[in-house]
């Protein structure tokens, strides 16, 4: 047994070394073959001015791009903003080369993601917004069949729908972020999940309706991951976000960058004391890196975070 063990180990430490001597010959390849190409880099535009959501995926993109050492310009397309049409125009290979969404197996089968969860994984963690008037704003919820009663609304084709009703949600369907708020805001819907790190920008944003409220002292968690996304056969450009990534993990700027734009909100919302219903994600590809600790958020990161830095 003390052999067997003894083997695995060895064999755990060969494959780290591998693994770490082709991401340096990576880095090599990159540097003697691109760094003297500029490389432009598309993405969507944000869907209105003052789009919040829209900042720490671009900040993201530009660090990783960085931490590469390439040359590189970075474009927003103006013409493309909606998900829908930006996952469509960069499966075909137009106008867009990057595209951030949560992932799905037929995203996966379509696109080529660069597996390193962007949100670390909160764009999972779902609290639900609704309008005051509505019974469920006062209802005391305690447990995941209290909550089966009420009617969610989601985008149609959002991945969330399916997650929600795999699990027996009677799910009202909206073709975009926009009418999932109307039918909230016209009470045709119970309540409308929001990743913690989308809602209390949402609520503030300008024109909100003032009627939806934030449902506090509970939410919904299911595993999942929002990604970079490349075009197939823009295997190059892939491998050098992931480099570029990794390398931002690895040296502290991938944390820093994600609490300077989430950690006011993390907080507000006091994670550590929310109920979770916990939810199964049917969708989520068998690749997806759910043992790396490194890419995910747990209770208590953030006030560990904070403590070391204070």
């Amino acid at each position: 047994m003390i052999y067997k063990q003894s083997l695995a180990s060895v064999k755990l430490m060969l494959g780290s070394r591998i693994a770490l001597g082709v991401l340096l010959l990576s880095l090599s390849f990159f540097s003697a073959v691109t760094h003297a190409a500029t490389w432009v880099v598309t993405y969507p535009g944000p869907l209105y001015d003052g789009d919040e959501g829209h900042k720490y995926p671009e900040a993201l993109l530009k660090l990783a791009l960085e931490k590469t050492g390439v040359r590189y310009r970075m474009v927003s397309s103006q013409r493309i903003k909606r998900q829908s049409k930006a996952l469509r125009q960069l499966r075909e290979n137009i106008e867009v080369n990057v595209v951030w969404s949560m992932t799905d197996r037929q995203r996966e089968a379509d696109l080529l993601p660069i597996r390193i969860p962007i949100a670390k994984g909160l764009i999972g963690w779902r609290v639900m917004l609704t309008h005051q008037n509505k019974p469920f704003y006062t209802k005391v919820v305690s447990t995941l069949a209290d909550l089966l009663v009420y009617s969610p609304v989601q985008g149609i084709d959002w991945p969330d729908t399916k997650i929600l009703q795999a699990n027996g949600f009677n799910v009202l369907g909206a073709q975009n972020h926009s009418e999932a708020k109307n039918l909230l805001s016209r009470q045709q819907a119970d309540f409308y999940p929001r990743s913690v790190i989308e809602a209390l920008s949402e609520l503030r944003q300008e024109g909100a309706d003032p009627d939806i409220r934030l449902k506090e002292g509970i939410a919904l968690k299911y595993r999942a991951a929002m990604y970079f996304f490349v075009n197939k056969r823009n295997v190059t450009l892939a491998r050098l976000l992931e480099v570029g990534l990794e390398r931002a993990i690895e040296d502290g700027s991938f944390d820093k960058l994600f609490y300077a734009h989430h950690g006011e909100i993390l907080e507000q919302l006091a994670l550590d004391a929310i109920t979770y219903f916990e939810l199964d994600n049917p969708l989520l590809p068998s690749n997806t890196p759910v043992l790396e600790a490194k890419y995910w958020y747990t209770r208590g990161q953030f006030e560990s975070k904070k403590k070391a830095t204070d």
